[in-house]
């Protein structure tokens, strides 16, 4: 059997997609987060609101939160989501894994890298006391809010309001 160009063309395709859909998809790791990075984190956005979302491995209600958030930013594309895992940076395969594995891991991602984690606390929010989850909501007026627990839409909506 002989085939044209079009015939290679077809098979190159296929070889591709199949190459695409058998092959693993990875998860960005979280990025560093040093207290030199904190003032760019917590910077009014120029539009919209800027949800940062901290959690951590041993967490019970973080991963709900976590989902929360990010159904309701997919309804809301002015609203900027960042998740900030409290724990280090060192631990970056488990955050990534735990991430990928509620489909969370589209989601830009930090995890604090420095040797004193309450100081990074103290950069974000002065105002908390570390328990997790916490989400902060910062508006491109530069006004802020900030709730600890677990979110549901109602709640994502008036922090962001």
């Amino acid at each position: 059997m002989r085939y044209g160009a079009s015939g290679k063309a077809r098979r190159v395709v296929c070889a591709l997609l199949l190459a695409v859909l058998v092959s693993p998809t990875w998860a960005a790791p979280p990025q560093p987060l040093r207290p030199a990075d904190v003032a760019t984190l917590v910077a009014p956005p120029t539009k919209g609101a800027r949800v940062i979302a901290l959690w951590s491995l041993d967490c019970a209600y973080c991963e709900q939160n976590l989902a929360a958030l990010l159904a309701y930013q997919r309804t809301h594309p002015d609203m900027d989501l960042v998740f900030v895992a409290t724990d280090t940076i060192d631990q970056a395969t488990a955050l990534t894994a735990r991430l990928k594995a509620a489909k969370l891991d589209a989601v830009p991602s930090r995890a604090y890298a420095d040797a004193t984690p309450d100081r990074i606390n103290y950069l974000i929010d002065p105002n908390w006391g570390g328990e997790t989850p916490r989400t902060l909501a910062i508006k491109a007026d530069g006004s802020r809010k900030a709730v600890s627990g677990a979110m549901d839409a109602a709640r994502v909506a008036k922090l962001v309001e």
